[in-house]
This record gives C-alpha cells, sequence and structure tokens, in this order.
C-alpha cells in the first residue's frame, strides 16, 4: 500500500518521519519545524496504514506496515526516524530501505506485557481490559512527566479521531510476540530513550545494543511521547544526526 505522505522544507538532507499507534504524520508538526529551521533538510511526514488519510485495511500487522514503508518511500534516504510502533516497524524495513543513518525514538522493541504461559493466554484473552489496565498503570508511573503542549495535545486528539481503532489489540499483540532481534544493528542507527522507555524497550536489552553498535542515548525528565512534550530538547539530542554531523560509531 501507497501511503500518504506530506513533504517540509526544501534543504539537502531527505529525512523521513514515521509515527507511532494512533498518531500520523500531524503529529510530528514541532519537530518538523524545527528540523526545516535548520535549513538543512526536506522533511517527509507520512501516515501508516488505517492513520491520518491513508487507507484502512483488513490486514494489521508489523510485516504489512513494514511493506507499506518500503512501497512508498525511496532507499537511501539521509534519515529515517520511528517513534514507538513506528521503531518497530521502521526496524522491520530498514535493510530493504538501507538510509544512511537510522533513529529510534522509544521503539516498541520489547513491550513489558507478558507472553508466555497462563499469565500470557489469560492476558491476551482478556486484551481490551488488560491492555486498558497496563496503559493506566503505566500512565500513574509517568506521573511528574511533562505534560503535553496545548499544540501537541491538539494534534494527538485530531490524529486519534482519524485512527482505525480496531487494529489496535491485534498491532500490540503482534509487536509483543515479535520482539526486535538483539543484534547489531544493519546501517547506522541511534536509539533515543525517554524515562518510560523500559516499557518498550528495558534498560538490560538497551544495554545489549549498545555493545553490539547501536548508539544510545537517553534524554532524562520526559515520557515516552516527548518529541510532542519537548520538541526543543528532542531535536537538540539529535541534532548532529538532522544537520548530518554523525557521531556514532562507523558500520
Amino acid at each position: 500500500m501507497r501511503l500518504a505522505t506530506q513533504t517540509h522544507g526544501d534543504g539537502p538532507r531527505r529525512i523521513v518521519l514515521v509515527h507511532g499507534l494512533g498518531g500520523d504524520g500531524s503529529m510530528w508538526r514541532g519537530f518538523t519545524e524545527r528540523i526545516v529551521a535548520t535549513g538543512q533538510a526536506t522533511v517527509t511526514t507520512l501516515d501508516l496504514r488505517g492513520h491520518g488519510e491513508s487507507d484502512r485495511s483488513d490486514v494489521y500487522t508489523v510485516d504489512a506496515f513494514a511493506d507499506d514503508l518500503v512501497d512508498t518511500l525511496p532507499t537511501d534516504l539521509d534519515l529515517i526516524v520511528g517513534h514507538s510502533l513506528g521503531g518497530t516497524v521502521l526496524e522491520r524495513a530498514v535493510g530493504r530501505l538501507r538510509p544512511r543513518h537510522a533513529l529510534y525514538l522509544d521503539p516498541g522493541f520489547r513491550l513489558k506485557l507478558p507472553t508466555k504461559g497462563l499469565a500470557g493466554r489469560l492476558f491476551w484473552v482478556a486484551a481490551p481490559v488488560t491492555l486498558t489496565l497496563a496503559a493506566l498503570s503505566q500512565k500513574r508511573r509517568s506521573r511528574g512527566r511533562p505534560p503535553l503542549t496545548p499544540q501537541g495535545a491538539s494534534l494527538r486528539d485530531a490524529a486519534l479521531a482519524r485512527f482505525d481503532r480496531q487494529m489496535a489489540v491485534g498491532v500490540f499483540r503482534d509487536v509483543a510476540h515479535h520482539p526486535a532481534p538483539v543484534t547489531a544493528p544493519i546501517v547506522p542507527s541511534t536509539i533515543v530513550l525517554s524515562d518510560d522507555a523500559p516499557a518498550v524497550l528495558p534498560d538490560a536489552t538497551a544495554e545489549r545494543l549498545a555493545d553490539l553498535g547501536w548508539d544510545v542515548r537517553r534524554l532524562p525528565g520526559v515520557g515516552h511521547d516527548f518529541w510532542l512534550q519537548d520538541p526543543v530538547s528532542t531535536t537538540e539530542a539529535v541534532r548532529d544526526l538532522i544537520v548530518g554531523n554523525v557521531r556514532s560509531k562507523d558500520h
């Protein structure tokens, strides 16, 4: 499926932003504005299937989302950024897209949800309820984090109104049961983690990835949607990737 895209700026570096579950390309606005303001990049945002202006489907799997990226985007982009589900999708597509650098913001590589034994079976049988409880528990743990900016909250609410909610349980199940492999990155890759990151990528796994050559960075004091909460700090944390002065290891 070819996805709806939007293009911003006219700088020489080609950057693509991939949103998370329930979002769409418009939610990147504050981050996009700051990237474009550097004068260094042309930014493309997109809507995953079942989100925003892209078509609905009967199939919502991570592999299908990844195939859509490959069908929509050119190879050899300067930078592709994926947040949460978008990071999971990017990990599945990155070997085919071969960007010069991949950036993952709190990627959903290993969800903190049960998948094995009786606890796993019971959790997914009652998934609409148990996922809601898990979300509420995570929200309690996130107290004290900066709230979304008014613009960010408005963009989030508008994206949720355009989101095909029937996919939610199936997508969570797919991501939880098929975690990303703990291997060396296929292309030079950076992960930026918020204080809420352990819900999607445990600290121990992040450390193993760093040992394997991933550039792992942390942005303390913010929650999972940190690029909506604090686009200024998010931009500064990855400015070297935006303008092309990459400080991560060569591969």
